[in-house]
């Protein structure tokens, strides 16, 4: 039997305010209207500060990120590939961003990436947009194997913020699936779990139309 998201819906509602309330707070302000079109400079740029975010103080990075966009010259994919360790050296030195080198590296080697999808797969907007939206494990699992520092959270945070329809296998998301006898635990790390995650979002999705991002939400607020 196809799980129903009614029930979640009705527990999130009483918690805050009413089911208008709540489906109010649990929309997606980071969704965009055509993902495909998105300059790949300012994905780079989302995904660079969701690897910075990661294990870092988020207000830090966002008070530096004017600083940011100077140091990595716009995020433009292509030419932060082109300077390679010459752009390292000069990155890890500039005092207008938080100077990890590990991170850094990183986000040379994401810029690559996104330059090559850019001139081999027609733009990395649009290989976001044409992935299904069914699958986010297989899109997190390819950002993992040819990104760099992308596992994990700081996928579902970048697919999230980039704008991408992408569910967040937060603490409150996974406790409100124990509940719901998806999880047998509050947390989703391993493939296995993270495929039962998956399948139960796909389902309440198709039972009640709400963008998965926006399930994800309401999971979380169902829980208190």
């Amino acid at each position: 039997m196809a799980r129903k998201f009614g029930p979640i819906l009705k527990l999130a509602a009483g918690h805050h305010g009413g089911e208008k309330s709540v489906l109010a707070q649990s929309a997606n302000t980071h969704a965009v209207r055509n993902l495909a079109k998105v300059p790949a400079d300012r994905l780079l740029s989302v995904m660079t500060k969701c690897v910075f975010n990661a294990g870092f103080n988020w207000k830090v990075i966002e008070a530096k990120w004017d600083g940011f966009e100077a140091a990595f010259e716009g995020f433009d994919p292509g030419r932060l590939a082109f300077f390679g360790d010459e752009m390292l050296d000069r990155l890890v030195s500039d005092e207008r961003i938080v100077r990890n080198g590990q991170k850094i590296k990183a986000s040379l080697e994401n810029a690559r990436f996104v330059a090559e999808v850019e001139s081999k797969e027609g733009g990395f907007g649009k290989f976001l947009a044409n992935w299904p939206a069914e699958d986010q494990t297989g899109l997190m699992d390819a950002l993992n194997k040819r990104g760099a520092r992308l596992g994990g959270a700081t996928a579902q945070y970048f697919l999230r913020f980039a704008g991408w329809d992408a569910w967040i296998a937060s603490s409150h998301v996974c406790t409100a699936l124990v509940r719901e006898g998806v999880l047998a635990k509050p947390a989703a790390t391993s493939k296995g779990d993270l495929a039962r995650l998956q399948a139960a979002i796909n389902e309440y999705h198709a039972d009640s139309g709400l963008p998965r991002a926006q399930i994800s939400r309401l999971l979380a607020l169902s829980v208190g």
